[in-house]
């Protein structure tokens, strides 16, 4: 049977596995659906729409699904979708998403997510993602797999962060966020090559790490523009998948990438 602690306020039409633990005052909200062997350890608020998958571990207080804060949203039906193994601690809010921008909010599996950090409405996350203490995404931000957005990091509203890629605390990120690379500061925010280390400790060999540097000093270690050098790139690395990623997330960037 699914413990639920008596302090505890659960709506009728929400479905817990059975495997369930909710511990002392969380509140479900109606049509929340938790999957199994997933702990609710205290003070949880999981909002309508929300949909929180297998084995999380949640601590609290925390808020799953809540309004998103856009003063557009008018209380359309959207969701926050949470995926498998996800570490979510004090403090955190994630909210749902809104009908002008696609209606959901969408959270990966395998994710840290430490103290205070901010998932706003219509992001998408992908898996292996560490958000350090008050990393925080604006509306319609998406962060590739295996990212790491450090302590008090803020990243604007439709802007994207690759897979792989590290921002240092603190950080300030108004364009795309290169991934496999080293992004730090704030006002302005600035790269600092590919991230050797983190790549190794991920499984990246040699051969992939040097690839990716090559790649990233031809496109932005040269005289020559963007525009300039991505044919030639491409025609040079684009057949190496990592390198490919790079240069597709360039070419595909809408709002520009930090770069220097």
């Amino acid at each position: 049977m699914t413990t639920i602690h008596p302090s505890s306020v659960i709506h009728p039409s929400a479905q817990l596995d059975e495997s369930v633990t909710v511990g002392p005052f969380c509140i479900i909200e109606e049509g929340v659906k938790i999957g199994a062997g997933t702990q609710l350890i205290q003070g949880v608020h999981a909002g309508k729409g929300a949909e929180i998958g297998r084995d999380n571990i949640i601590y609290g207080p925390t808020t799953i699904g809540l309004p998103p804060q856009d003063l557009r949203f008018k209380g359309e039906e959207t969701r926050c979708v949470i995926g498998d193994h996800n570490v979510i601690r004090e403090f955190v809010t994630i909210h749902r998403g809104t009908g002008h921008g696609g209606g959901l909010t969408s959270v990966g599996s395998h994710g840290l997510y430490m103290a205070y950090s901010h998932i706003a409405h219509d992001c998408h996350v992908g898996d292996h993602v560490i958000f350090a203490n008050a990393g925080t995404l604006a509306g319609h931000v998406t962060v590739g797999d295996h990212a790491t957005i450090g302590a008090f990091c803020a990243v604007h509203q439709f802007c994207r962060v690759g897979a792989y890629a590290y921002l240092g605390g603190f950080t300030v990120a108004t364009q795309d966020v290169l991934p496999y690379c080293k992004t730090v500061g704030s006002r302005p925010a600035r790269v600092y090559g590919i991230n050797t280390i983190g790549l190794q400790r991920k499984g990246f060999s040699e051969d992939a790490i040097a690839a990716l540097k090559r790649t990233f000093r031809l496109l932005f270690l040269t005289k020559r523009s963007l525009g300039e050098a991505l044919p030639e790139v491409e025609a040079e690395m684009g057949k190496n998948p990592d390198a490919a990623v790079l240069i597709d997330f360039v070419r595909t960037s809408e709002r520009g990438v930090i770069a220097r």
